[in-house]
């Protein structure tokens, strides 16, 4: 029998919901390219309902319980000697989320000695140490595309609501205000700007879909080209590198993951090259900008405003300088575990655990890394830095 650890956000402040604002949730059969959304044999939520945080145990406990397995819920992860590090020790299996990652560290990896599978609900496992899970022959699988668009759409949200002001415009409200004058003062339309993502994988790509509408002039750089038909069909320009096409950009959205080629990508000699003005939106991970960087651009003006739900640490300390760091638009970590995501990436989880379970093969697209190896869209998105690659 397998024990299962999962790790999963605290419940609301004033507790577990016992009520929705809507009833139900579209159906999302498939994502664009076809991939299918997630197929597990059954599930025990309804959609809609908060299943990322501890009571909602991504509706887990009913699948694995009367099957013989054990399930570990805990939200404490960080401290010494937390839940976390006591339960890992002889878990099989360690589900987390992005938005309050589990940090499988080499360390973490090499005392657990009984885990066999890394879970990511949800897409990003940069919170798993590829190395060293590839070392010990951890599997590691993510639910990749379960909430991609949701991620695209936060991009394209705080995109607009950078570049009209919307934040401190809506504040002037809540403060019983009515300054035009200062709200407008830092305000433009975002027609005709130049627009670029760094990575056009399924949430770049996604971003590019949803902006052309707006009339912007679209670009961007990947270490995978495009097709085409693609590029002419959203009129994009391609750039072989970030260097190459920040210059050009109005505003610059990074949808790449992290690994040691793209951390501190967006330092001060990167930003240094962008329009005076810019704005950076980043919903990808927080460590392919420096954080220091990122705070001088916004005091000198360099940029106009940073946006984006991704920090270092997470969860981010009370006195972290993002939160107090001028024009912004941060959010928690929450562009992709709107209660729509959460549906399909806890049905997802469900569909790993269930193929692992059962001993049969995990989806190709949901493996990052197995067999020892990047394996599925770890191979075409990852690259894990080892001693042996310095050479």
């Amino acid at each position: 029998m397998a024990k299962v650890l999962c790790v999963l956000y605290d419940d609301p402040a004033d507790g577990y919901p016992t009520a929705y604002a809507r009833d139900d949730l579209p159906r999302i059969a498939s994502y664009p390219g076809g991939q299918s959304a997630p197929a597990p044999s059954g599930t025990d939520f309804t959609p809609g309902h908060l299943l990322g945080s501890v009571s909602g145990e991504l509706g887990l406990r009913a699948f694995l319980e009367s099957r013989g397995h054990t399930l570990v819920v805990t939200s404490d992860k960080d401290r010494e000697g937390s839940v976390f590090d006591r339960e890992l020790a002889d878990a099989d299996v360690v589900v987390s989320q992005p938005f309050w990652p589990a940090y499988l560290t080499p360390q973490r990896i090499a005392a657990a000695k009984e885990l066999k599978l890394a879970i990511t609900a949800g897409i990003g496992s940069d919170h798993v140490d590829l190395g060293a899970a590839i070392a010990h022959g951890v599997t590691v699988a993510e639910v990749t595309y379960s909430n991609s668009i949701s991620v695209a759409e936060h991009v394209v949200m705080t995109t607009l609501s950078l570049v009209r002001n919307y934040l401190p415009s809506h504040q002037v409200v809540l403060d019983g205000g009515w300054n035009i004058a200062d709200c407008v003062a830092r305000s433009y339309d975002l027609e005709g700007m130049h627009v670029g993502t760094v990575a056009a994988g399924r949430i770049g790509l996604a971003v590019l879909r949803r902006l052309a509408p707006f009339d912007v002039r679209l670009h961007y750089t990947d270490r995978h080209r495009l097709p085409i038909a693609v590029e002419d069909e959203l009129g994009l320009t391609f750039h072989e590198s970030a260097a190459d096409m920040v210059p050009h950009c109005d505003v610059v959205t990074i949808n790449a993951p992290l690994h040691p080629e793209t951390e501190h990508l967006f330092d001060d000699e990167l930003i240094g090259t962008m329009k005076r003005g810019a704005y950076l939106i980043n919903t990808a991970r927080a460590r392919i900008a420096d954080q220091d960087a990122v705070q001088r651009a916004l005091e000198s003006g360099r940029l106009a405003g940073y946006a984006g739900d991704v920090w270092h640490p997470q969860p981010a300390p009370a006195d972290h300088p993002w939160r107090t760091m001028p024009h912004h638009g941060m959010t928690p970590h929450i562009s992709g575990s709107s209660l729509s995501a959460q549906a399909r990436y806890a049905a997802g989880t469900r569909e790993i655990l269930e193929a692992w379970l059962a001993g049969t093969p995990i989806r190709e697209e949901y493996l990052i890394v197995d067999g020892g190896a990047l394996a599925g869209t770890g191979a075409h998105s990852y690259a894990v830095h080892t001693p042996a690659a310095d050479g």
